[in-house]
C-alpha cells in the first residue's frame, strides 16, 4: 500500500515538471550567399522560408574603416510575399571607392505575416580582386600581397616598408597603430583595372581610411617601388597618428613628411626648387596648405617645397615639436594655432624663416624683388634646363602620378 501511494505521488510530481519542447522555428534561411564582381559590384542572396507569408528581408551592412561613428547601411531587396522567397540586391561598388581587400559585415533580418522576425549572425566577406592568384607575406601589422614575382620579391618589398616605417619612427615618433594591407600589382595596366575611372598616369594610391595601399610594381623595377611604397606608407601611418573628428593636416606637411621620408629629395624634384627659388617662383606655405595645383610644373614645385619645409622643422627644431605639432592638429587647432604654441611663428612666419634658411645655405649673396628671393648664380643656368623640359599629364592629390610622370620625363 504504501508502495502504490509512494508511486502515485512520483507520478504527480512529474506531471508538475515542464516538459520543454522544441519548436521548429517560424522562419528559416536556406541560403545567404555573396557573388562578387569586382569591381563592380556585390550581389547579395537570399533563400528563407516561413510558416507565414514572408513580408519583409532587410541587408544591413558595414564597411570596415577608420571612422568617427559606425555607419550601418540598408538595401531593400524586392519580392512577392510568399511562404518561400528567393530574392537578392545588388550593391553598385562603382561609387563605394572600395580598395582591394575591404572587409565587409553585413546580416539580414525577415519579417512574416505573423510578426516573428529572424535576425541572422553578420557574416564577413572581402572586397578581393579574385581576377588573380594572390599570394601573401605578413610581418608584424604588415601584410603584403603579390602574384606575379618570386618570394625574394615579396622579401624586398617587406624590408622597403619596415625601413620606412622605422625611419618614419625615428624621425617624427609616429609609429603604425592599426594593421596595413599592400596589394602589389604587377603592371600599372593591372592596377588601373581595379580601379573605376583610374587617371591614366595613376601607379599607386594609399586608402588611408582602410589602411590598404594599392600599387603597381613590376618584379623587375624595385627602384620606384621603393620610394612610392614608402610614400604612401607615410601617408598612411600619419593618418592613424592624426585621426580624429577634427584634425586636418596642411597638405604641405601631410605631403612633406612622405617625401621627407622617402630618405631624400629627388635631383629632378630639387632642380624645380632651385629653379623656383632663381626665378622667384616660389609658391607661399600659406598656399601650400591647400591642394597643390593640377598643372604639372607648379605640383613639382609644390612637393619639392613640402620636403624642404619639413627638413627645415626638423633640421632647426627638432623630432619632438614635430610629433606635438600633429598632435595639436589632432585636436582640431588651426593651422597658424598649432605652430604658435609649438614653433612660436604662424605660417607667414614659417614662410619667412625658410625663405631666409633656402638663401643662408646657399652660401652667396641674395637679391631682394619685392617679396621674392632670388639666387643670381641659379638664374640663368636653371632656367635653361627647366625650360628644355617636357611637362605633361595632370596630377592628383593622393595618387603617385606626379611621380610616375616624373620617372617617364626622367628616360
Amino acid at each position: 500500500m504504501i508502495r502504490r501511494i509512494g508511486l502515485v505521488i512520483a507520478i504527480f510530481l512529474l506531471l508538475l515538471i515542464p516538459f520543454s519542447v522544441r519548436a521548429e522555428p517560424d522562419i528559416s534561411v536556406l541560403d545567404s550567399s555573396v557573388k562578387l564582381r569586382f569591381p563592380y559590384e556585390l550581389i547579395f542572396n537570399l533563400e528563407a522560408n516561413s510558416l507565414a507569408d514572408i513580408v519583409e528581408a532587410r541587408l544591413f551592412y558595414q564597411v570596415d574603416r577608420m571612422n568617427y561613428a559606425q555607419v550601418t547601411s540598408e538595401g531593400w531587396p524586392k519580392f512577392t510575399p510568399a511562404t518561400r522567397i528567393e530574392t537578392s540586391w545588388t550593391w553598385d561598388t562603382r561609387t563605394a571607392s572600395l580598395p582591394p581587400g575591404a572587409a565587409v559585415r553585413y546580416w539580414w533580418t525577415i519579417v512574416n505575416a505573423g510578426g516573428s522576425e529572424l535576425e541572422t549572425s553578420p557574416t564577413l566577406l572581402r572586397f578581393d580582386d579574385t581576377r588573380h592568384h594572390w599570394q601573401s607575406l605578413t610581418s608584424g601589422e604588415l601584410t603584403v600581397f603579390w602574384y606575379e614575382g618570386d618570394d625574394s620579391f615579396a622579401r624586398e618589398l617587406m624590408d622597403i616598408c619596415k625601413e620606412g616605417l622605422a625611419r618614419l619612427t625615428g624621425d617624427i615618433g609616429a609609429y603604425s597603430e592599426n594593421p596595413i594591407k599592400i596589394y602589389v600589382y604587377a603592371s600599372t595596366e593591372d592596377l588601373q583595372g581595379a580601379m573605376i575611372f583610374p587617371m591614366e598616369w595613376t601607379g599607386g594610391i594609399a586608402f588611408t581610411e582602410f589602411g590598404i595601399i594599392t600599387i603597381g610594381i613590376p618584379p623587375g623595377q624595385l627602384d620606384w617601388g621603393r620610394t612610392a611604397l614608402v610614400h604612401e606608407l607615410t601617408h598612411l601611418v600619419v593618418y592613424q597618428a592624426t585621426f580624429g573628428p577634427c584634425g586636418k593636416l596642411p597638405t604641405w606637411l601631410n605631403e612633406g613628411l612622405a617625401m621627407y621620408n622617402e630618405g631624400g629629395l629627388d635631383p629632378y624634384f630639387n632642380l624645380y626648387l632651385q629653379k623656383a627659388i632663381s626665378e622667384g617662383g616660389l609658391i607661399s606655405v600659406r598656399s601650400l596648405c591647400s591642394p597643390f595645383s593640377a598643372e604639372s610644373e607648379k605640383a613639382y614645385v609644390s612637393y619639392a617645397e613640402a620636403y624642404s619645409l619639413v627638413k627645415y622643422l626638423l633640421d632647426n627644431y627638432g623630432q619632438d615639436k614635430m610629433l606635438n605639432i600633429l598632435t595639436l592638429f589632432k585636436q582640431g587647432n588651426t593651422y597658424d594655432e598649432a605652430l604658435i604654441k609649438v614653433y612660436g611663428f604662424d605660417i607667414d612666419g614659417l614662410d619667412e624663416g625658410w625663405r631666409a634658411s633656402l638663401v643662408s645655405s646657399m652660401n652667396q649673396p641674395a637679391i631682394i624683388v619685392g617679396n621674392i628671393w632670388l639666387h643670381p648664380s641659379l638664374i640663368a643656368v636653371l632656367s635653361a634646363l627647366a625650360t628644355s623640359l617636357v611637362l605633361a599629364g595632370a596630377l592628383a592629390l593622393e595618387e603617385w602620378s606626379w611621380r610616375a610622370q616624373a620617372e617617364k620625363l626622367k628616360k
